[in-house]
């Protein structure tokens, strides 16, 4: 697999004869496979190769634990003079390469390494998905508060209190909207009662959380108008892959009305091409049927046959770039709309790229003669009061019921 990276015989016989020469030969064949570019596989490539010749110099195995020897890795690359034959790339980069070339060796894929948890972290994590049914992505929602609440208040929690837990909540609804201080006051509380459970803190603090204070219905509904949305849709490229890719996710959030979330999720076996429905698990892993449309479709079938690289997983979409793997979050599907917004020109209204086509779904609907309820069931809503909030975008109906103001003409 290294004739399919270098052209140098010399260069392949010197890897080979080289410190754990197999190995990175195998190392290779996994970025290869990974669909690494061959640029990007020789960046890893050679930084492997550093480590192997470090670690052969200094005695230390391949094989042994990987956080000490990239410690010990990290501090030999911050001293100067080190290894100049292999050049003065970044040390980041370097450990990065390194730990994918370990974590190969130690018997899984070359892919993207994920951060590690703090124990306490790692087990309210475990928590969440045993003891409360919780999928991923819920549980990824709350981590960044609790790391956040964990800097504030110490890793000990025997040790918070009261008005620790409530300042802590204070501050951080001063600096955001009211949605990210309901989720950081929800997160808190969860990560209470999983405190609480274990024994590691005192059960009194599960009544020190502050409640959010917010109106119901308060707002209006921020969306595009179906100029706009058409806009959005037709800024991308259909002549390539990613283009390809991005249209089929626009479409589904603005024929549909799917939640980000809800595209992450999307397996394959979840489109029924002859009966023409896509299953979709929504909110609390509810099941729901939609129906799937010839133009949805047709964006789907092309983006499936002739977008989406192969890849030994049934995720709909993947990312674009090797590793081709699913996207980590929510948050890439609201990236790729954002992006569709810049191309067409258009000013996003409010946070929440992908929420946006969301909204814009159940108004265009409305404005079209549908009911409440025909909403709510294309928007999966458990309960049409959550519907009511587009009532008042409904210019025409509410015209319609409208009371003159007294002492005036009516319109």
């Amino acid at each position: 697999m290294l004739t399919d990276v270098f052209e140098s015989a010399a260069r392949i016989q010197a890897l080979r004869a080289g410190p754990s020469g197999s190995l990175l030969e195998e190392f290779v064949l996994a970025l290869v496979r990974s669909r690494y570019a061959p640029i990007t596989t020789r960046k890893h490539l050679r930084a492997a190769e550093h480590f192997a010749h470090w670690a052969a110099r200094t005695g230390i195995p391949i094989t042994g634990p990987i956080a000490p020897a990239l410690e010990r890795f990290r501090r030999h690359l911050e001293r100067p003079g080190r290894c100049r034959r292999f050049g003065h790339t970044f040390r980041s980069q370097i450990l990065y390469s390194a730990r994918l070339f370990l974590t190969h060796v130690h018997g899984e894929s070359a892919v993207e390494v994920p951060p590690q948890r703090p124990p306490l972290i790692a087990a309210f994590w475990q928590w969440m998905q045993e003891q409360r049914g919780a999928c991923a992505s819920t549980v990824a929602n709350y981590d960044v508060h609790v790391r956040q609440l964990l800097t504030r208040l110490g890793d000990e929690p025997g040790r918070w209190d009261a008005r620790g837990l409530r300042e802590f909540v204070l501050d951080g609804s001063r600096t955001c909207g009211w949605a990210a201080a309901k989720k950081r006051t929800t997160a808190l509380r969860m990560c209470l009662r999983f405190l609480i459970a274990e024994g590691r803190c005192a059960s009194t603090l599960s009544g020190a959380v502050p409640v959010i204070a917010h109106r119901r219905l308060s707002a209006l509904p921020r969306y595009l108008s179906a100029d706009d949305v058409e806009r959005v849709i037709a800024s991308c490229d259909r002549a390539s892959a990613l283009g390809r890719r991005d249209r089929a996710i626009l479409l589904l959030l603005a024929r549909l009305g799917l939640r980000a979330g809800d595209i992450v999720q999307l397996r394959l076996g979840d489109i029924d091409w002859k009966a023409a429905w896509i299953h979709v698990s929504g909110k609390s892993r509810r099941e729901s049927r939609l129906p799937l449309t010839h133009e949805v479709g047709e964006a789907l079938s092309t983006y499936v046959m002739a977008g989406r690289p192969p890849a030994d997983v049934d995720v709909v979409f993947l990312r674009s770039r090797a590793p081709f793997r699913p996207f980590r979050s929510h948050c890439a599907v609201s990236v790729i709309v954002d992006r569709a917004f810049a191309r067409a020109g258009i000013v996003r209204p409010s946070r929440g790229a992908a929420h946006l086509l969301r909204h814009s779904v159940a108004t265009s609907m409305l404005r079209q003669g549908a009911s409440l309820q025909d909403v709510a069931a294309v928007l999966r809503h458990r309960s049409v009061t959550t519907t009511e909030i587009y009532a008042k975008v409904d210019v025409t109906a509410l015209g319609r019921i409208a009371q003159p103001w007294p002492e005036v003409a009516s319109c």
